[in-house]
């Protein structure tokens, strides 16, 4: 009787919650209108599209399609972790924990120094035209900007071989691009200069709403600025570095694709190669290219970014109290 009177007590309390999300709609329902093209779009290109994960398991034909190509189970996954492209998926694998590692370990604490720093600055002019420079790469395209950087490392025409002949440390200019050891140093230096002014801007947002009567509080007191950064700027801006952190360790495995492509030549593969271009190699350039094999591969890495994104969050909730949801 208990048992039937609870399912009872659910079910009218089911009842009167639609009822209540009946009439929020029906009472707003010129926001929802405004929503509705966003949640057609995210339908069409979002959740859609993502039937085509069908491929995964199937030894895909574009002449059979997804509904006549012969379903294969696990074999693309397997093929992947312990069959014959296993020795570049894995190369891929760790490249791209080892670049992203370096996009958090120096890329992400510049953008919150570059935000306490133009909070800190009082000369408006100046503060005005650093955030300008800053900002400018984020405005040019990805392949601008890797352009830009390609002309400055020529061996013979590039500033910065000039610069390092005429100090003596080199005596004749060198092709950083074709190096691998460069490779990962070049990707995270884009990484930073194309992003970092936008995120400090985000960080510099966050210091605006910090209370000014703490700080007023602590020069009373006897804080010098470097007490009050770490004591009220740095505490008032954390759950903002927290929420951006776990973005960044849920882009771990999603280092930039177009960079990557762009700064990719067949002799640095060893270092350069990352996820995006491990699967779109085998999914468009190799002969005859692999569509299953290249959709288990981008099936996997979703996956895994899923979880590390879910389980920052978690521990983000229970250390810090605070998360994305």
């Amino acid at each position: 009787m208990r048992s039937m009177s609870e399912t009872a007590n659910k079910t009218t309390g089911f009842k009167q919650h639609m009822v209540h999300f009946g009439k929020r709609i029906v009472d707003n329902w010129p926001i929802y209108v405004l929503l509705l093209p966003l949640l057609i779009h995210l339908i069409l290109f979002s959740y859609r599209p993502m039937t085509g994960l069908i491929i995964a398991f199937q030894r895909f034909s574009p002449f059979l399609g997804t509904a006549g190509s012969p379903f294969v189970g696990l074999e693309n996954f397997e093929a992947l972790l312990f069959g014959h492209a296993s020795m570049f998926f894995w190369r891929a694998v760790r490249n791209t924990i080892i670049i992203s590692a370096y996009g958090i370990l120096f890329g992400f604490p510049f953008p919150i120094l570059l935000g306490l720093m133009f909070n800190e600055i009082r000369l408006g002019k100046f503060r005005a035209i650093t955030q300008s420079i800053l900002l400018l790469p984020n405005f040019l395209s990805e392949v601008i900007v890797v352009g830009i950087v390609i002309a400055f490392l020529q061996p013979s025409t590039g500033i910065i071989n000039h610069f390092l002949v005429n100090i003596g440390i080199l005596d004749s200019g060198i092709y950083f691009m074709t190096r691998p050891e460069f490779f990962r140093g070049i990707f995270t230096f884009i990484g930073i200069w194309m992003g970092a002014g936008f995120s400090s801007l985000i960080y510099l947002a966050a210091l605006t709403g910090i209370s000014q009567e703490l700080y007023e509080a602590a020069m009373l007191d006897g804080a010098n600025r470097v007490q009050r950064i770490w004591h009220i700027s740095i505490p008032g801006i954390m759950p903002t570095i927290i929420t951006l952190f776990i973005v960044a360790i849920g882009g771990i495995l999603g280092a930039s694709f177009e960079r990557a492509l762009l700064m990719l030549q067949p002799v640095t593969f060893s270092t350069g190669d990352i996820m995006g271009t491990y699967i779109y190699r085998i999914g468009f350039e190799q002969m005859p290219p692999n569509t299953s094999l290249s959709a288990a591969a981008g099936l996997m890495n979703a996956f895994v970014s899923l979880i590390l994104v879910s389980t920052a969050n978690f521990i983000s909730r229970r250390v810090a109290k605070t998360g994305l949801w």
